[in-house]
């Protein structure tokens, strides 16, 4: 009853100003919806972001930087040095309306303002990208490799979509040496880009010889190389038809390596990601193979349908001209002779150069051996366990645990049969 009384006897003087009270509080909150709705806006949208809150200095900045682009034409220029500069008279942290006025400096010119108006968008923040673009054109043009290395630094540690800007432009600088040197010591800080641009300069359009030579300074240096990375080079070299750089490199990366024979005879190593001077497995319709490594009883394992056949395993080589034995030894290859598997010596030409059959596992132990002939103008090979066509039910299938093509002249140890 009180609270009745008390409503009836306010003044009109007292519901006016609730009123305005009332309005006002809703103004403001309409303002800060607007504001928070405009800095979400996506840069393809700021113009809208601007006009729902035009007196926010970083959407104004924002709005400037979109503006003020490479081809942009004088009168969007003129309009985004405005911009940026009333962001700056609302709030003088707008970072974005700074590097607006500093670029607009650079291409007038004035080169101490640009620089003055640089160094305080820096000490503003270091994540604004246009800041470190042309931080990293002003070390450039000074010859600065360092400092222009430390921007890229900065950009790639603190922006999402610096990687698509700035990887290629890396990666085409490593035909340079001095770049790769400093690029080395920047990646041994291990910053949290450096994995993923050591994926791209692998698999990237750049020359794969100076990508080669950036890897091998890595190693050198001790920052790790992904194994799928340097699988990745090694292929793009071999693509490019620089055959002694993708084997310089091999070498480097799987120590005890040796040209003048095939690797890992035993199938001993744990290689996830495999090169093509790796063994590598081939499955297809109706073939299924399997390397399982092991360091004491490794093996290649292939199960072929009947009626199917073709490429199970294969491993490039780079064998000198010479003479050389290939032998090895399989277990449970029980077929006819029209069905069993062989090795084949192929030039990078196509043409063949040498086969082994593989006779049946319980004839001589399961071994084979036979003699291959490398001509000089072979300089690149593939050795290649191909499968024969089988009419029986159960098909072809058996094991191979041990491979080795390998000059006459020398003696590797034989593995006993099991």
């Amino acid at each position: 009853m009180k609270e009745k009384t008390s409503r009836q006897r306010r003044s009109p003087l007292e519901w006016s100003v609730r009123l305005i009270l009332a309005g006002i509080a809703a103004w403001l909150g309409y303002l800060s919806v607007m504001q928070s709705v405009a800095l979400v806006l996506p840069d393809s949208r700021i113009e809208e972001a601007y006009a729902l809150a035009p007196n926010n200095g970083h959407i104004a900045g924002r709005l400037s930087q979109t503006l003020y682009r490479p081809n942009a034409s004088e009168a969007d220029r003129i309009r985004a040095v405005a911009i940026a500069r009333d962001a700056l008279h609302h709030d003088p942290t707008a970072v974005e309306a700074v590097a607006t006025l500093a670029a607009d400096a650079f291409v007038r010119g004035n080169q101490a303002e640009g620089e003055r108006l640089l160094a305080y968008s820096q000490t503003l923040s270091r994540r604004d990208l246009r800041t470190q673009l042309m931080a990293i054109e002003l070390a450039v043009a000074r010859d600065d490799i360092p400092g222009a290395l430390r921007h890229y630094d900065i950009a790639l540690r603190t922006k999402k979509k610096a990687p698509d800007l700035l990887y290629p432009v890396l990666t085409s600088a490593l035909t340079d040496p001095a770049i790769r040197a400093e690029l080395v010591r920047t990646l041994g800080g291990q910053p949290n880009w450096g994995n993923g641009f050591i994926n791209h300069a692998a698999r990237g359009d750049a020359d794969p010889a100076a990508s080669a030579a950036f890897f091998r300074a890595l190693q050198i240096a001790r920052v790790s190389v992904p194994d799928s990375a340097s699988v990745a080079l090694i292929n793009r070299l071999l693509a490019a038809k620089l055959f002694d750089d993708a084997w310089s490199y091999y070498a480097a990366a799987r120590p005890g390596s040796e040209r003048h024979q095939s690797r890992d005879p035993a199938f001993t190593s744990p290689i996830e990601a495999r090169s093509a001077f790796d063994w590598t497995a081939i499955n297809s319709i109706g073939v299924s193979t399997a390397i399982l490594s092991d360091p004491a009883n490794g093996l290649f394992d292939f199960t072929v349908s009947m009626g199917n056949g073709g490429l199970l395993l294969q491993q490039l080589q780079m064998l000198p001209p010479g003479e050389y034995v290939l032998e090895g030894h399989s277990t449970g290859v029980e077929q006819a002779a029209r069905s069993r598997p062989y090795w084949v010596v192929r030039c990078q030409t196509g043409s063949e150069i040498g086969r082994v059959e593989v006779p049946n596992s319980s004839q001589t132990g399961g071994r084979f051996q036979g003699h291959v002939n490398i001509p000089a103008d072979c300089p690149v090979q593939t050795l290649a366990l191909i499968a024969r066509s089988s009419n029986e039910i159960g098909g072809v299938s058996g094991q191979i645990d041990r491979i080795l093509i390998r000059p006459t002249r020398s003696r590797a140890p034989e593995r006993t049969a099991s």
